[in-house]
């Protein structure tokens, strides 16, 4: 109890991504121009979606949900981040520090559930369009948001908890730019080895099991489609499905990286350069993937500037 006590009394401090010198002033405002662009895509495109009625279907529900979770990522981390910078220092207390690794993994696990579930509906949606507005409908995708959701909370609770109850009486030091729970567990002074186990077969679970999912999705999708007889239903298929299996590739390489391979094969560098791209790249290209390759997004967005245009001449 006296360590944990220690633990929660003492501030930790982050190493952050950037020295002020020339070239990393250069990637800082790199940074703050992708974290403008994640906010105001995403922002854009959770507008689209509530305001245009062509776009109040199963697919873009879902898509907004996943622009909900591209504004949480960047918003832990982010401006914690630029504060650091700005200041010279990234002390962070013991209780901001638990709020980033909560949200961090409500967020994460969140997402990955809402991936596999996505491509779930671009299964029935190619596959089985006759019965997609049954299997599709209003509470059926309630339960999906609800239970992505459920289960990022669910996990983020349990790892949260357990990582906070190791007392930290030695180093608190995160060589990180935020605190991500295998950088923090490297910090205890006690036998941390069982629940890193246990962490990587729980990042299993949550990994692999939705990357199952997706993998079988769409390998009936490839089969339904390549056995389509016209040319403009394959190219419709295969757009349709194209930007949710680039936003897969992205968000699982880094996650399967950070959280499957063991920590000797990766540099703290390596996991710096890793969860900026999840919790910032990935987030920024996002947007620009479904609204840029989607033409309902496409004309959505111009049915909004040209009202704007119009009423400002007014």
């Amino acid at each position: 109890m006296g360590e944990s006590n220690q633990s929660a009394a003492s501030d930790f401090i982050l190493m952050g991504l950037f020295s002020n010198t020339g070239s990393h002033l250069v990637l800082f405002f790199l940074v703050v121009t992708m974290f403008t662009m994640v906010l105001l895509g995403s922002t854009i495109l959770l507008y689209l979606i509530h305001t245009d009625s062509r776009l109040h279907t199963p697919m873009y529900f879902l898509l907004s949900q996943l622009s909900l979770l591209d504004i949480g990522f960047p918003l832990t981390t982010i401006p914690k981040m630029m504060a650091a910078f700005l200041q010279g220092g990234g002390s962070i207390s013991f209780g901001g520090c638990a709020a980033q690794m909560f949200f961090l993994m409500l967020m994460g696990v969140s997402e990955c559930a809402l991936l596999s579930l996505m491509s779930y509906d671009r299964y029935v949606a190619v596959c089985h369009p006759l019965h997609y507005p049954v299997l599709m409908r209003r509470q059926v995708c309630l339960l999906m948001v609800g239970t992505s959701w459920f289960s990022g909370v669910f996990v983020a609770s349990i790892q949260t908890s357990i990582t906070l109850h190791f007392p930290y009486c030695a180093s608190h030091t995160v060589d990180h730019f935020f605190c991500e729970l295998p950088a923090l567990l490297k910090l205890s002074c006690s036998d941390t080895t069982a629940y890193a186990l246990a962490l990587s077969i729980s990042g299993v679970l949550v990994l692999l099991l939705p990357i199952s999912l997706i993998v079988t999705s769409y390998g009936l999708v490839l089969g339904a489609v390549l056995r389509m007889h016209s040319a403009e239903a394959r190219h419709k298929a295969f757009t349709t499905c194209s930007s949710h299996i680039t936003v897969v590739g992205l968000f699982y390489g880094a996650a399967v990286f950070m959280y499957m391979v063991p920590g000797t094969y990766h540099s703290p560098q390596q996991d710096n350069v890793v969860s900026l791209f999840y919790s910032l790249i990935t987030p920024t290209l996002n947007p620009l993937i479904y609204s840029l390759r989607n033409r309902e997004v496409q004309l959505s967005l111009a049915k909004v500037l040209h009202r704007a245009g119009f009423r400002s001449i007014r």
